[in-house]
C-alpha cells in the first residue's frame, strides 16, 4: 500500500507489528478472507487483531516527547450501506512498548458491499507547544493500514443490506433502493447493492424469511425483484456504450446487465428495446412486468 505523505514527521513502518485480522467462526478463528460469498445481512462479523507498538521509537522518530499520549484506533466503513463508525480504541501506555487487542462485533444489518477495516496509531491530544515539523493536532496519524472484506448477499444474487433509511439520504418511508455505481466495466459485486429499509417491517421481514417465505413474503420479494430488474434494465439502456457488440469482461457490470436483458427480452436487439422504451415507456413497463413474471408465486 502506498504510504501517504504527511506534513509532519512520522515513524518508520517497523515500529508497529500488526497481525492480520482474524474472523471468529463457530470452530474458532480463521484469517480474514478476501470475500465471503455466503454472507447475508443477518450475519454479524466478529473480528480480532493484535497490534504491538514500539512506543519509544514511535515517539522519538516523530519528534514527540516521551509522555505524548497515543491511541490505536480501529474504524470500519461499509461501502454498500454507506455507513461507518469507530470499532474500538485502545489508549497506549507510557511504557516503551504497548499492545492492543482488538475484539469487536459488526452488525450484519449495518454492512454490505466492501467492508474497509482501518487501523491507525494516533496522537490522542493536541500539543500546543509542538514544533511545525512534528505532529500537534489530536488525531494526527503516525501509522495506519487497511484490510478489506467483500461481502455478498444471497437473496437477490447480489449484495444487500438492511439499514435504517433515516440514517441515509434515502426517503425515510421508501421500502427499498437498488444502488448502482461505477461504469459498465466495474465489477458487478462492487457496483450493485440492494438496500432494504428496516423501518418497513413487511419488506425487512420478507428478506429475513427469504429461505422459507410465506405467502405475503413471496409477493413482497416478487415486487422487489421486479423493481430491481426494471432499475437494472433502465440503467443499462441509458448507457450509450451498452450494446450487444461491446466486449464486456466476465464479472463486469456490463456483462451482468447484458445477460439480464438477453434473458428478459430473448431474440430482441438492444437497439429495438431502447427504441421501444423511448417511444412507448408505459408499454415498455408492462413488457418488463411480463418478462419478470411479477407475482407469479
Amino acid at each position: 500500500m502506498t504510504r501517504r505523505v504527511l506534513p509532519y514527521r512520522v515513524p518508520t513502518e517497523d515500529v508497529v507489528a500488526a497481525q492480520s485480522w482474524r474472523l471468529v467462526v463457530e470452530d474458532g478463528e480463521v484469517p480474514l478472507p478476501e470475500a465471503m460469498p455466503d454472507w447475508d445481512y443477518q450475519m454479524d462479523l466478529l473480528l480480532r487483531r493484535t497490534v504491538r507498538v514500539d512506543l519509544e521509537r514511535a515517539r522519538r522518530q516523530s519528534g514527540l516527547p516521551d509522555d505524548a499520549p497515543l491511541v490505536l484506533s480501529a474504524v470500519w466503513t461499509a461501502t454498500g450501506s454507506n455507513l461507518s463508525g469507530p470499532a474500538q480504541q485502545v489508549r497506549m501506555p507510557a511504557q516503551a512498548t504497548g499492545t492492543a487487542e482488538f475484539d469487536f462485533r459488526l452488525r450484519g444489518a449495518d454492512l454490505g458491499g466492501v467492508v474497509l477495516l482501518d487501523t491507525a496509531l494516533l496522537l490522542a491530544e493536541r500539543r500546543v507547544d509542538a514544533r511545525p515539523s512534528t505532529p500537534r493536532r489530536a488525531g494526527s496519524v503516525l501509522w495506519s493500514d487497511r484490510q478489506t472484506l467483500r461481502l455478498q448477499g444471497d437473496a437477490p444474487q447480489f449484495p444487500m443490506a438492511v439499514i435504517d433509511f433515516a440514517r441515509t439520504s434515502f426517503p425515510d418511508d421508501a421500502a427499498w433502493h437498488l444502488q448502482i455505481s461505477g461504469g459498465l466495466d466495474s465489477a458487478t459485486m462492487g457496483s450493485l447493492l440492494l438496500l432494504v429499509n428496516e423501518r418497513n417491517s413487511t419488506t425487512a421481514s420478507a428478506f429475513r424469511k427469504a429461505s422459507k417465505p410465506g405467502p405475503v413474503d413471496r409477493v413482497v420479494l416478487s415486487a422487489v425483484y421486479a423493481d430491481a430488474a426494471r432499475t437494472m434494465v433502465e440503467h443499462a439502456l441509458n448507457q450509450d456504450d451498452f450494446t450487444e457488440d461491446t466486449d464486456f469482461s466476465e464479472g463486469s457490470l456490463g456483462a451482468t446487465l447484458l445477460n439480464l436483458v438477453e434473458q428478459l427480452f430473448p431474440g430482441q436487439s438492444i437497439t429495438d428495446i431502447r427504441l421501444r422504451r423511448q417511444q412507448s415507456p408505459a408499454l415498455f413497463a408492462s413488457d418488463l412486468q411480463a418478462a419478470v413474471k411479477i407475482f407469479k408465486v
